[in-house]
């Protein structure tokens, strides 16, 4: 009697289901290896070929296109193509495992074993098809992200020229606020403002820093009428200078007041308003804005993992001293890995120096950060960092502009120089802070803003105006207020954060 075999009974092939099984389950990696073991040679090897130009065609095209695909994944159209196509993979994996297993299985199974291995069968196609449809997910989130976060209405930024974007654009002025909206505050107030002017062609850029405290300053002419001895904020606030007038209040009063940027709706006012008037002082056209909510500001730290940044000075967490209330504790000096509390008090601290060391600070955080994104921990955390950034970042960039701005960015981050400017009364002569910004200190502001531009555009070159030196460091140091400074206060952003 056969082994397997009972007096009366059929065997039960046992040993070929382990077999089919096997071998399905090499099909899962290998597509074909059950169709050639069962003599199928012809579909076995094509399935083989498939495999292989699907695997060798991605490969290939994450290896040579690189920059294309990081501007694809920023278009909607190829994020729902993406999405299709990882669906589809998923659907077809699945169904050549399935298909596998049906041409290697045994006859003859008893009714428990073939569901059994069924199950199992199914099991492994919902195992293939995981990734995939994760991928698929994660695509989706993306999409959605972008279309929050880039929504496309409004449309007061020049029009984009899809196939030349930069056709009639030399240099791109973003406008990047950092807001102090909470659930403890009452609207937003811009405590950080810089403008990014950067060449279109290079990625040269120059980072102009406004502090927060300038006041009185003379408003752009379609305003001049209701400002005409400059912006003095809300009637009756009290005195200009020490209680409104201030520039990081200027978001707020526009959006109070939706007549002085007529046409724009609730929560674009503030930032458009801010585009002009820091447009005219620093004599430069601002083409978009980007608003980061500081409160969400650390749930995007949170989402990468955390930073690690060089801390110069012990910087208290919290605290009024001018009330009388303790800090809640200390950054102490040296290198630390911040969670993202920790990296927003590191931005926000300001009371164990001044307002020009916190920009110093808030720009090497934010250079630390794009340096520090870890694909890896991005990917596993998509979803968090997904929401936090919709919850978090505000901007009127269209998304037409994404895939150009893309390729722009790789240039800024592969050699391009990043110089800081920071306008600060003690390195830019004639520039002040403690008396209202008029007509003089305004050209200052242009004349400054004008020459680190032109340094920048022309690295090599001996500068037009004898203010303007560039200076380079062989050894960049680590602390956010050391480096070379220039005669109109510019630096190196390598020297200003080490």
């Amino acid at each position: 009697m056969a082994p397997g075999q009972t007096r009366g009974h059929r065997s039960v092939p046992v040993g070929g289901l382990w077999r089919a099984l096997g071998l399905t389950l090499a099909s899962a990696v290998v597509w074909g290896t059950a169709h050639v073991a069962a003599g199928r040679r012809a579909a076995g090897f094509a399935l083989m070929g498939l495999l292989v130009l699907l695997v060798g065609g991605a490969a290939t095209a994450g290896e040579l296109f690189q920059d294309q695909l990081k501007q694809l994944v920023v278009q909607n159209t190829w994020l729902n193509v993406i999405i299709a196509v990882l669906l589809a993979l998923a659907v077809v994996w699945a169904a050549v495992v399935i298909r596998s297993y049906q041409v290697v299985r045994p006859v003859g199974l008893p009714a428990a074993m073939r569901v059994a291995s069924t199950t199992l069968v199914v099991v492994l196609s919902l195992l293939i098809c995981t990734p995939f449809v994760y991928a698929a997910n994660t695509t989706y989130v993306l999409r959605d992200t972008l279309s929050k976060i880039f929504p496309g209405g409004d449309k007061s930024g020049p029009k984009v020229n899809a196939a030349n974007p930069w056709k009639n654009l030399p240099r791109l002025n973003v406008l990047l606020l950092g807001g102090d909206g909470g659930k403890d505050r009452t609207g937003i107030r811009t405590d950080s403002m810089t403008v990014a002017s950067i060449d279109t062609k290079t990625g040269n850029t120059v980072m102009l820093s406004i502090p927060r405290g300038l006041y009185g300053f003379d408003m752009p002419p379609q305003l001049q009428s209701r400002f005409p001895n400059g912006y003095t904020g809300e009637v009756g606030c009290g005195v200009v200078g020490r209680d409104c007038g201030l520039l990081n209040e200027l978001y707020l009063y526009g959006e109070k007041h939706p007549e002085l940027e007529p046409g724009y709706e609730k929560g674009q006012r503030g930032p458009h308003l801010l585009e002009d008037v820091i447009g005219y002082l620093t004599g430069l056209k601002i083409h978009y804005y980007v608003l980061v909510n500081l409160s969400g500001f650390k749930d995007i730290v949170n989402a990468m993992g955390g930073v690690t940044v060089h801390i110069e000075k012990r910087l208290p967490i919290g605290g009024e001293p001018e009330r009388g209330i303790p800090p809640s504790g200390y950054l102490q000096p040296g290198t630390h890995h911040l969670n993202g509390e920790q990296a927003l008090w590191y931005g926000r601290s300001r009371h164990a120096d001044d307002d020009f060391h916190r920009m110093d600070r808030q720009k090497c955080l934010l250079k630390d950060i794009a340096e520090q994104a870890d694909p890896q921990k991005v990917v596993t955390h998509f979803e968090k960092l997904a929401e936090a950034a919709t919850n978090t970042i505000y901007t009127n960039i269209p998304s037409a502009l994404l895939p150009a701005l893309v390729k722009l960015s790789g240039t800024v981050k592969h050699g391009a120089d990043i110089t800081s400017l920071t306008y600060n009364p003690d390195k830019i002569p004639g520039f002040h802070t403690d008396r209202r910004a008029d007509a003089t200190i305004i050209q200052v502001m242009r004349r400054t803003a004008a020459n680190a531009i032109a340094d920048s555009e022309n690295p090599h070159k001996p500068s037009a105006s004898p203010t303007v030196k560039r200076h380079k460091k062989k050894t960049p140091t680590t602390s956010p207020t050391a480096g070379a400074t220039a005669s109109n206060g510019s630096v190196s952003l390598k020297n200003v954060c080490g």
